[in-house]
């Protein structure tokens, strides 16, 4: 039961991470759009503390699903959207935990 709430969580944070600029307006530097949101405006939209939200994010980047990128004292996360697609494609063709 615990863990379904947990998932939704991951996957609500890949959905936003789809269209960051809709959803974390003020996170993208203007001229660059591989920047990605930091894991304290993921916290803030989530309404979590940052800590919860860098634990999800830290799966999701150690899954291969999320990519980061260190700007200045930050980590930026974005979709890695060659894995997501090799991840769906292996449960597509029945592959199963």
């Amino acid at each position: 039961m615990t863990g379904t709430p947990t998932g939704r969580m991951r996957r609500t944070i890949l959905e936003w991470l789809k269209d960051p600029a809709a959803h974390f307006p003020a996170e993208r530097p203007p001229g660059d759009p591989e920047t990605g949101v930091t894991a304290r405006a993921v916290a803030a939209k989530l309404g979590v503390p940052r800590r919860t939200a860098v634990a999800h994010l830290d799966l999701l980047t150690r899954l291969g699903l999320l990519r980061t990128r260190r700007i200045r004292c930050r980590t930026h996360y974005r979709r890695d959207e060659i894995r997501i697609a090799e991840v769906a494609r292996m449960f597509e063709k029945g592959w199963y935990l």
